[in-house]
């Protein structure tokens, strides 16, 4: 089982950053890994709306949006946000636990609208993660399988 912790004090600091840098950054590497993916299914209804993921042990929240080119950062109130500890994330991705299971636990948490938060659940869950995995660059690939236990 993934064991992560992160010192208080990184997340202190982490929590004070400009959101802007880290939102750039997800944007970049959703649309690298999972841009060509979501493209396969039916992502009409995302674009528009405004995001946001908070990773609550490491204090980061990330905003952005899903364009007709992807996705993009952006300052907005979001229209659904996602909040889970980073290891509860990495165990969604890896599909070591499910996102149900985590909700109603309490370990994931969803605000804003709901319909909107079924529709992302339902186009991850039918995302291929080995199709994710495939497009990592390599050392990147081989580091997130050391930290799935896969």
């Amino acid at each position: 089982m993934l064991n992560l912790a992160f010192p208080a004090s990184l997340a202190k600091l982490v929590s004070r950053l400009p959101v802007a840098p880290p939102s750039r950054v997800f944007s970049t590497l959703a649309n690298r890994l999972l841009w060509p993916a979501l493209k396969t299914l039916d992502w009409q209804p995302l674009v528009g709306r405004r995001y946001a993921i908070r990773v609550k042990d490491l204090g980061l929240s990330l905003r952005f949006t899903v364009t007709q080119r992807g996705f993009a950062p952006d300052s907005g109130a979001p229209d659904l946000t996602i909040s889970a500890t980073s290891r509860d994330f990495l165990l969604l991705l890896s599909r070591r636990e499910d996102p149900d299971s985590l909700f109603f636990s309490r370990r994931l948490v969803s605000e804003g609208d709901t319909e909107l938060g079924l529709t992302v659940k339902n186009l991850l869950d039918a995302l291929d993660p080995g199709l994710v995995m495939r497009r990592l660059p390599a050392p990147l690939a081989r580091a997130a399988q050391r930290l799935m236990g896969t």
